[in-house]
């Protein structure tokens, strides 16, 4: 009996890629957690445990040995209270079990972070993200393709021209349907605010 066509639930998975950080911004990134981690007063083991990744995983990032997926990168920075871009610079992050991202600016203002990402995720591919630290906004706009994004317990689907904000606080879905999606995405993470005196 023939199961009819693939779908993006059933389809197998295109091969993943490699990650595109360099053996030098491993490093650089390795370096950057490691500081932000020891500024926390935060163990190697317990901000594994936070992040939900393992501790040699995390020890292999910190060294610049192993290169982290996406969702590592965002669960260990969201753990350390810090935008994504305070450890990568600006260029190809990453890949994510489906979403591809490219950092194209970072920039502040007084209240919050914002990072600025094009994204493309390949035909038939999801991925969960981690939750972000509280009251990190995502803002998604799609160019091309049809994508289901948002919390994972209320995604929406989005056609070309479609546009969607919600807060990424709580794990959340990206998953590419038909072609491959284009699009760019928003982050805002908000600064807390100084402490009253």
């Amino acid at each position: 009996m023939n199961p009819g066509p693939p779908n993006a639930r059933n389809a197998p998975s295109p091969p993943r890629e490699k990650s595109q950080l360099r053996p030098d911004d491993a490093a650089e990134v390795g370096r950057r957690i490691r500081a932000l981690r020891e500024e926390r007063g935060l163990s190697l083991s317990e901000l594994a445990r936070r992040a939900g990744v393992g501790k040699a995983t995390l020890s292999g990032l910190e060294n610049g040995t192993r290169n982290p997926t996406l969702e590592t990168l965002w669960a260990v920075t969201g753990h350390l209270g810090v935008p994504l871009a305070a450890v990568v610079r600006p260029g190809p992050v990453a890949p994510g079990a489906a979403v591809h991202a490219e950092l194209l600016q970072s920039f502040e203002e007084s209240t919050a972070t914002y990072e600025l990402y094009r994204l493309r995720i390949p035909a038939g591919t999801a991925q969960t993200s981690p939750a972000h630290a509280e009251g990190v906004t995502e803002h998604l706009t799609v160019f091309q393709g049809v994508l289901t994004a948002g919390p994972r317990d209320a995604p929406r689907t989005l056609v070309p021209g479609d546009h969607l904000t919600w807060t990424s606080d709580v794990p959340h879905v990206y998953e590419a349907a038909g072609d491959d999606v284009h699009a760019s995405l928003l982050m805002r993470y908000p600064r807390p605010a100084p402490p009253a005196g």
